[in-house]
């Protein structure tokens, strides 16, 4: 439910931003006569994207993982882009309509920059180095799972925050697996240049052990 709200929620976002975006452009260029028509004929469109952009977000919300500031933060741009937009719009006012676009651009920006389980912060306690003689690759991969994967798959792989897959009854081979590490998916964030070969081997190692028998 988590994936499709999300694809939903980007798909309306950008539609009410182009919206936005085409009524600013008219008003900066004192095209009024053009302004007023074409918000009289997007009023009821306007309304609905205004309240799926809302919806959508808010039932988001109740599924994300993990409330981070910058979450916090993008809310509180978009609840006070859509009444600076609204005034703005109807009094011809080029700064308010202005600040109201700025407002949903980051939004929009802090979204795609609010990636939950990016974190790099150095392991302590183990042995990461595979080429060490107590190295263990499960150990390693468990402390990786604990510090990025967790917060939205949980502890023994079932949480599904914000859309996150049961990995206890996942069939996805090595190279799959990989590919997900490497890439993301969804909500997921890609890993690329988050974990190293090493990690991302220890990582699959561990994961799998999560797998039912």
């Amino acid at each position: 439910m988590y994936t499709g709200l999300l694809h939903s929620h980007r798909l309306v976002v950008i539609l009410f931003l182009l919206l936005y975006v085409i009524k600013l452009g008219l008003l900066l260029l004192n095209r009024e006569e053009a302004l007023a028509k074409l918000t009289r004929y997007t009023r009821i469109p306007e309304m609905v994207l205004s309240v799926l952009f809302l919806l959508t977000g808010g039932i988001m919300l109740t599924q994300i993982a993990q409330i981070t500031p910058l979450l916090l933060v993008k809310i509180g741009a978009v609840l006070a882009s859509i009444p600076l937009a609204v005034i703005g719009f109807r009094k011809k006012n080029k700064l308010l309509g202005a600040l109201s676009v700025l407002l949903i651009l980051g939004a929009y920006g802090m979204a795609e920059a609010n990636k939950i389980g990016v974190n790099q912060e150095p392991l302590t306690g183990i042995e990461t180095d595979p080429a060490a003689a107590d190295y263990d690759q499960g150990t390693h991969g468990l402390a990786i799972y604990a510090r990025n994967c967790a917060v939205c798959h949980g502890a023994d792989g079932t949480a599904g925050g914000s859309g996150a897959k049961n990995l206890q009854v996942s069939t996805l081979s090595d190279a799959d697996i990989m590919s997900l590490l490497m890439e993301g998916k969804n909500s997921m964030p890609a890993y690329a240049k988050v974990l190293n070969e090493a990690e991302r081997k220890a990582v699959l190692t561990y994961v799998k052990t999560l797998r039912k028998q």
